[in-house]
């Protein structure tokens, strides 16, 4: 499988791994500048990238787990998805839990972009759905359980 990327703004970053066996490819800032992201400020980080993904796949778009455990920084939607018919700029919008401002610069990595296959069923209305052992038993219904 390839993944078709195509820069739509001079400089930008194509994604890359950042190891061999890496499920995601890091996704990097395209900005003119910096971005500074206030304490609970919502801010859309561009990438200057486009992605051309094939019919039965997604890109989801994760945070990277350094910025969101050192510095609070994440992302507002917690998973992007890309659907494979999106061929615009990917934005990732990103969000700020700490108690102070952080600062992008152009090329800093911001976020992951996993590509998986989704499945595309058809959608058919039923009167009746099949039983199962746990039936309609929502949050917290199978209990909770120590780890030994």
């Amino acid at each position: 499988m390839k993944l078709k990327i195509k820069r739509i703004r001079d400089g930008a970053v194509i994604p890359k791994r950042a190891t061999a066996e890496s499920a995601g490819l890091d996704l990097s800032a395209h900005l003119d500048g910096e971005a500074v992201i206030q304490p609970g400020e919502i801010v859309k980080i561009p990438t200057g990238i486009a992605i051309g993904l094939e019919t039965g796949t997604v890109g989801l778009v994760y945070p990277r787990s350094g910025l969101a455990s050192k510095y609070g920084i994440t992302l507002a939607n917690c998973v992007g998805v890309i659907d494979s018919d999106y061929r615009g700029e990917i934005l990732v919008p990103v969000t700020n839990h700490s108690a102070v401002p952080f600062t992008i610069h152009h090329g800093d990595r911001i976020a992951q972009l996993v590509i998986s296959p989704v499945l595309l069923p058809e959608v058919e209305e039923a009167e009746e759905l099949d039983e199962t052992e746990r039936g309609a038993g929502g949050f917290g219904s199978t209990g909770r359980e120590k780890l030994s």
